[in-house]
């Protein structure tokens, strides 16, 4: 997904760059008495070794215009000599800022895909701009290089697949609990003589366990597989909590008052039991109202 390699991107920028930069600085060296551009050319034949993700090397000369074929692995991307590139980010920025920059992505000429561009400016001794060396690589292969678990990875591919399968059969379980709870009402609904309310409570509890669960499912799919999560507010996560934690406080409380009928009818001796089930339900309250206390300190804060 675009969106999503983009924010990556936006992670990894920074490590990208200073990598990228180290190796053009480290075989190019600058502000030496006329550059060589057969030196450089020599140079960016061993990076081509070091740096197989590389899409292309090229060099523009002070002016913009590339003044060699690329330099690349594949033989359909060895082009571009005479080509002005003054207008590219990659030429612009890097006289501008006079150090090695590297590029947003963008729709490569040579590939078609999400590029992006390290571009090393050469300097003589004189401090006059000399050259431009640059070097593409794809938006995709810079994030496998830096960002592991990257939606592009093998693990990334596994993960997806995984959470997908989960989100899966937890929105079946749910499924199955919402038909079941409905049903019953259903059923009910043709016997209103005969209402059971250990039935209707039952049914109540179905229910909410399916929107609690559901909720769950919305938050995982979301999240680990369309990875929306680093899109999102951090308020929508806290909302997404708060509802699964206040379905499952609904459903425990509804528990607790059928077990508190049901004993104080069948078994008065056993009531204790749903009292330890309301004290539960009361520290849940308790944990849910210092969740809600401390998210609005922090918002505060900010």
């Amino acid at each position: 997904m675009i969106v999503t390699e983009i924010e990556e991107f936006s992670e990894i920028r920074v490590r990208a760059r200073a990598y990228l930069c180290f190796l053009l600085q480290r075989y190019i060296p600058n502000y030496v008495p006329e550059p060589s551009l057969d030196n450089i050319i020599n140079a960016l034949k061993i990076l081509k070794k070091e740096l197989p993700q590389a899409e292309a090397f090229y060099i523009l000369d002070k002016k913009g215009m590339q003044i060699i074929d690329a330099i690349s692995n594949n033989p359909e991307y060895r082009r571009g000599k005479g080509i002005n590139r003054s207008m590219r980010a990659y030429y612009y920025r890097a006289v501008r800022e006079k150090r090695c920059i590297l590029t947003d992505p963008y729709p490569s000429l040579l590939s078609h895909n999400l590029t992006v561009t390290a571009s090393y400016p050469v300097y003589d001794d004189n401090k006059q701009l000399a050259f431009i060396v640059c070097v593409d690589i794809s938006l995709k292969d810079l994030l496998k290089l830096f960002h592991p678990s990257s939606i592009d990875s093998y693990f990334g591919h596994f993960t997806k697949i995984s959470y997908s399968f989960f989100s899966l059969a937890l929105l079946i379980v749910a499924i199955l609990l919402l038909l079941k709870g409905v049903g019953s009402f259903f059923i009910m609904a043709f016997e209103l003589r005969h209402i059971n309310i250990k039935e209707i409570f039952e049914s109540t509890i179905l229910i909410t366990l399916s929107l609690a669960i559901f909720d769950l499912v919305k938050t995982l799919f979301e999240e680990e597989v369309l990875g929306r999560h680093k899109k999102r507010e951090a308020s929508d996560i806290h909302k997404t909590m708060i509802r699964f934690l206040g379905s499952i406080v609904i459903a425990l409380s509804i528990e607790a008052l059928m077990l508190v009928f049901k004993f104080a009818i069948i078994d008065p001796q056993k009531i204790m039991f749903a009292v330890y089930l309301i004290g539960a339900v009361t520290l849940l309250l308790f944990g849910l109202s210092f969740y809600l206390k401390s998210i609005s300190n922090i918002k505060e804060e900010e």
